[in-house]
């Protein structure tokens, strides 16, 4: 019996693919433009992190390529220029790709890049959309936009069906039970980790709302993800749902270019119909030369086997994010370990569950007058400042520090004690960090504050967006003149 024609992507074709090269290209051109303005202080000389000092601690553990896959292995490339100039080549493919000129081949050079200052950045760089930009760059090597490719368009679909379904799976696991008993975004808006103006709305809408939105995510998440296989009217439903739910959270919170990216793979649920009029209006080009005759049959059998590869290391990957635990698992996990550095399958579980505090740290400097606060760019600080839209460009150490907020207990990781010794040292290195330049100082400590939306009626009297309660601070570093 012959399948029904809607179970294939066949009319999902070369305008198709256009649309989202261009899209693709856009986001790679943020997300090197974001990282540019910004890798000298995460992982430059004078950086928190510094490349060179990583570089030489692997210098006598001789790791494999796979282990440690980056370009930015030697300490030539650690300096500044270098720094600089790789993300300025990634800004140059973006807009040659976005041209239309040899997209592929620009993708292919791109994801190498960025894979490499992924490594190098480490947890700068670790998050899920980052890992997800590698994985759509390394699948549009394979994405033509002169013919058919139905093997290429379904793995696009698939990666759009993991993206939301792993995610709603790891919703419903969650150990609070938040997103069953609605209780998730009655705090999602207060403590995301950058969220924008309209999150303060968002937060101060009725309970009841709430409720609805948390339990209407494990639907938009795990029921609505099916129809992504399901004929042309059923997946323009579920664009539709999709990229209203992402277009919620641009409105609300800053994640990078996540959100863009997760739109443009959205395009996959169209056909070439839907677009023909938007692809008519994009640049052409004639793109790259044809493959030899025995190049294209061979082709013919490589795709399947990529195909077959990609989707067993993707259950791969769902299995042990998700499955129950075994003996099983150490077997699993010695493949996972072997193919996870290289970012090119991943697994997503977005949002498992939601924070339920939000905790700031504020760097503050004694110049021999008392202590002075240092507000982060986009960080709340003062509690009379609106939040602000700053995606798809990402702050790195700003998104961070959310994370040492909530476990500052259990004491600083390198990159916060690096920006102390900076501060006292060397402040003109981490000013990019704060809206005024750091003084020079005598000592500096950490503020910890547990942040909270104000109500309407709270800010009607006051003019403030937080409440703010001071819980703790450490100890004065003193600076050495």
């Amino acid at each position: 019996m012959k399948a029904p024609a809607w179970l294939w992507p066949g009319p999902s074709g070369p305008a198709v693919a256009t649309v989202f090269q261009r899209l693709l290209a856009l986001v790679f051109l943020a997300a090197w433009i974001s990282l540019g303005v910004q890798i000298r202080l995460l992982i430059g000389p004078r950086g928190l992190v510094p490349l060179e000092s990583l570089l030489d601690a692997l210098s006598s553990e001789r790791l494999p390529w796979y282990a440690f896959p980056t370009l930015l292995r030697w300490e030539a490339l650690a300096s500044d220029g270098a720094l600089l100039g790789g993300t300025l080549v990634g800004v140059a493919l973006a807009l040659v790709a976005l041209a239309g000129c040899r997209p592929r081949l620009c993708f292919a050079v791109s994801t190498v890049l960025y894979l490499s200052y992924v490594v190098a950045c480490r947890d700068f760089l670790a998050f899920q959309w980052d890992n997800l930009l590698l994985e759509c760059g390394f699948l549009a090597v394979f994405l033509p936009a002169r013919g058919p490719a139905p093997l290429a368009h379904l793995l696009f679909r698939l990666v759009l069906f993991k993206l939301y379904f792993e995610s709603g799976i790891a919703k419903w696991q969650s150990g609070l039970h938040d997103w069953h008993d609605g209780s998730a975004m009655t705090y999602y808006y207060e403590t995301a980790p950058l969220p924008t103006a309209l999150a303060w709305t968002a937060h101060n809408l009725p309970a009841w709302w709430h409720h609805l939105e948390s339990r209407a995510t494990l639907v938009l998440e795990l029921v609505v993800p099916l129809g992504i296989f399901g004929p042309r009217r059923v997946r323009l439903g579920v664009a539709a749902a999709l990229t209203l739910f992402q277009i919620v959270n641009m409105a609300t919170a800053n994640y990078g270019f996540f959100c863009h990216l997760a739109v443009a793979l959205h395009v996959f649920l169209l056909d070439d119909g839907d677009v023909e009029r938007l692809a008519a209006r994009l640049p052409r080009w004639d793109g790259p030369l044809p493959l030899p005759q025995r190049l294209r049959a061979l082709s013919r059998y490589l795709a399947p086997a990529g195909v077959a590869v990609w989707v067993a290391l993707s259950v791969l990957g769902a299995a042990v994010a998700f499955g129950p635990r075994g003996p099983w698992l150490r077997h699993v996990q010695a493949i996972r370990e072997r193919t996870q550095p290289l970012r090119l399958v991943n697994t997503y579980h977005l949002f498992a569950s939601i924070t339920r505090e939000r905790v700031e740290p504020q760097f503050e400097v004694d110049s021999g007058s008392g202590w002075r606060p240092l507000h982060l760019r986009h960080k709340p600080g003062d509690p009379h400042r609106r939040p602000d839209f700053v995606a798809p460009h990402q702050p790195r150490v700003d998104f961070q520090l959310w994370f040492h907020g909530l476990s500052f207990r259990q004491g600083r990781p390198l990159y916060v004690t690096m920006l102390l010794e900076r501060l006292c040292s060397d402040p003109a290195a981490v000013a990019p960090l704060f809206r005024d330049a750091p003084p020079r100082a005598r000592a500096v400590r950490i503020a910890y504050y547990q942040y909270t939306f104000t109500t309407r009626a709270e800010h009607r009297a006051r003019g403030a967006y937080w409440n703010r309660t001071l819980l703790d601070a450490t100890d004065p570093v003193p600076c050495d003149r």
